[in-house]
């Protein structure tokens, strides 16, 4: 790979890159990594990468990454910057031709870029990225909608428009400045119906059951993105194997969430009967981009627990083989409100 031109896309990018040499020494770096180590992208050719970035044993990394020909995350790697302050980021190191390695940044404090979290910066990628498909999708379902006559495809195609604005929506929420949830009453059983109609519309759909206390009263959140925590939930157990799905509501007294204990929460479980999850990511699997699938985007968890936070409540699971609870908290009093 040679060094970018001014006008390829990858100097526009948000996330900071870096290009080193066989030898360490920068061979480019794009503006955003520039501007977060106050250095000119011009004047930075030709520098020590360890010493750009005050990291000393970046050194034995990038040549590992040489010498093993495969790509390697390092998490939570502390970056000198100027004027004395540190970025705390996750670094990605890939190799290329000629003994190159390209090195990308993600912030893990609000020291470069917007301020938001790579986990939100990923999302707001990733929410860019579908809004057209998802156009394409709705206006093919609209055509089908008005020629087809059989009521039972209409209804689908129905369907299909309103999870696309659904979708829409939850993009333009999270590319707008702030995004915040739409806090409004919620009935979580009409959320399961729509979610019990989703999963039986699927080809060779999961054999549902539910168990529901009636007893509950609505709760406050945002209903669109705490539909897309379930539809996570029920896909995951789908695409890991799972044949039956069981979706069950409770209200659970003295729930801890995060560091407060509340006087009760609504807890909503999502049980599967599928392999369980792996070892290798029961610590870290609802950190961004980790999956326990090779075609997993690992999106679906920790944009899902993410939501949860929003709400002031918690995403758990506990697992085994033939058995794996997902288990959503939602408090029943808002601590804000």
């Amino acid at each position: 790979m040679h060094a970018p031109s001014s006008d390829n896309l990858l100097t526009l990018l948000g996330t900071g890159l870096a290009l080193a040499g066989m030898d360490g020494r920068v061979l480019w770096i794009n503006p955003a990594l520039g501007e977060a180590l106050d250095v000119g992208p011009r004047s930075a050719v030709g520098q020590e990468l360890v010493t750009l970035m005050r990291e000393p044993n970046l050194a034995g990394h990038l040549d590992r990454v040489r010498v093993e020909g495969r790509g390697f995350h390092l998490r939570s790697v502390t970056l000198g910057l100027a004027r004395g302050r540190e970025l705390l980021a996750d670094l990605l190191l890939q190799p290329l031709d000629e003994g190159q390695v390209l090195v990308e940044v993600h912030p893990l404090s609000t020291d470069m870029g917007s301020g938001s979290t790579p986990l939100s910066a990923t999302l707001r990628g990733f929410a860019h990225e579908v809004k057209n498909p998802l156009a394409g999708l709705r206006g093919a379902a609209q055509l089908l909608q008005r020629r087809v006559r059989d009521d039972d495809l209409r209804a689908l195609a129905a369907m299909v428009i309103a999870e696309a604005d659904r979708l829409a929506a939850l993009a333009d929420g999270l590319l707008r400045h702030g995004g915040a949830a739409r806090i409004v009453p919620v009935n979580v059983h009409e959320l399961l119906e729509r979610l019990e109609q989703l999963v039986l519309a699927e080809p060779d759909p999961l054999h549902l059951r539910h168990d529901y206390d009636p007893s509950l009263p609505d709760t406050l959140g945002d209903g669109d993105r705490l539909l897309q925590v379930l539809i996570n939930l029920a896909r995951n157990a789908r695409e890991a194997g799972a044949a039956h799905l069981l979706l069950r509501t409770r209200v659970e007294h003295g729930a801890r969430l995060g560091e407060r204990t509340v006087r009760a929460a609504l807890r909503i479980d999502v049980v599967d009967d599928g392999p369980g999850v792996a070892d290798e990511v029961r610590d870290s699997l609802f950190q961004p981009l980790v999956s326990g699938r090779p075609d997993g985007s690992g999106l679906g968890l920790a944009l899902s627990r993410e939501i949860a936070l929003e709400h002031g409540g918690d995403l758990r699971y506990v697992s085994r083989p033939g058995e794996t609870v997902f288990s959503l908290y939602l408090p029943m009093e808002r601590a804000h409100d």
